[in-house]
């Protein structure tokens, strides 16, 4: 029995030591920290924004329209355009292109009336996990909240965000959400972009604590509280 104890004890350590979810994410201090929604890059039209488009000197081709889960819009006299992932001011010069050689003055602009798909998805150590409507100035610590909070084995320290980074690749930063609860680096919460994945890791000891539910305590006499002492049989 004494062996089987040992043998527990080194698989404990082991566990202690439980490498982060993601692979090499990257500290928040290595990235330039955005603490207003200012500054952030001009926006981008997603699948199901609600767009106004209005034509100054036809105001009979004026439009309000949706933007379809393909991606596209359908107007008058040049059919489907391609408005996702467009700025209102691609889009607003792609239109003027396009409606170029049918009007004389094609002086058109197009506004964002609503947001159909901004979004962000909270899961791990909290207590809801699920989607955060992204409405306005959104950051880590209240998509947080409004996903019920922290749960008591939440790994504070390193909360990962994982974002669209340049080419379309992933990004994973980490975020000591600790230091924003006691006030020390409100830096680190940073305000969060459409479809980004907040990620609560569990602490190495909650770990810990399920596997010794699962294999000591259920299959091996001793009791934790005495210090990994066991029952002689």
């Amino acid at each position: 029995m004494g062996k089987i104890v040992g043998v527990s004890l080194l698989v404990l350590l082991s566990l202690t030591g439980c490498a982060p979810v993601v692979k090499n994410p990257t500290p928040l201090s290595q990235h330039s920290i955005q603490t207003s929604p200012y500054t952030e890059q001009e926006y981008r039209i997603q699948v199901g924004d609600q767009l106004d488009i209005k034509f100054f000197y036809n105001p009979e081709l004026n439009e309000q329209v949706t933007v379809r889960p393909d991606g596209r819009i359908s107007l008058q006299l040049v059919r489907e355009i391609i408005a996702s992932d467009l700025t209102p001011a691609q889009l607003t010069d792609l239109l003027t292109q396009k409606y170029a050689p049918n009007l004389q003055r094609p002086e058109i602009t197009v506004i964002v009336r609503s947001f159909g798909s901004q979004r962000v998805y909270v899961d791990g150590e909290v207590a809801k996990p699920g989607i955060v409507p992204l409405v306005g100035f959104v950051t880590v610590l209240q998509a947080i909240s409004q996903a019920g909070g922290l749960k008591d084995a939440a790994r504070r320290g390193e909360v990962i965000v994982i974002r669209h980074g340049t080419a379309n690749k992933p990004i994973a930063l980490t975020v000591n959400i600790e230091k924003v609860i006691d006030g020390t680096d409100m830096r680190q919460d940073i305000p969060l972009k459409p479809f980004d994945i907040v990620y609560v890791p569990r602490l190495p000891i909650a770990n810990v604590n399920v596997w010794v539910d699962q294999y000591i305590r259920r299959n091996i006499p001793i009791s934790i509280s005495s210090g990994f002492g066991y029952y002689p049989q």
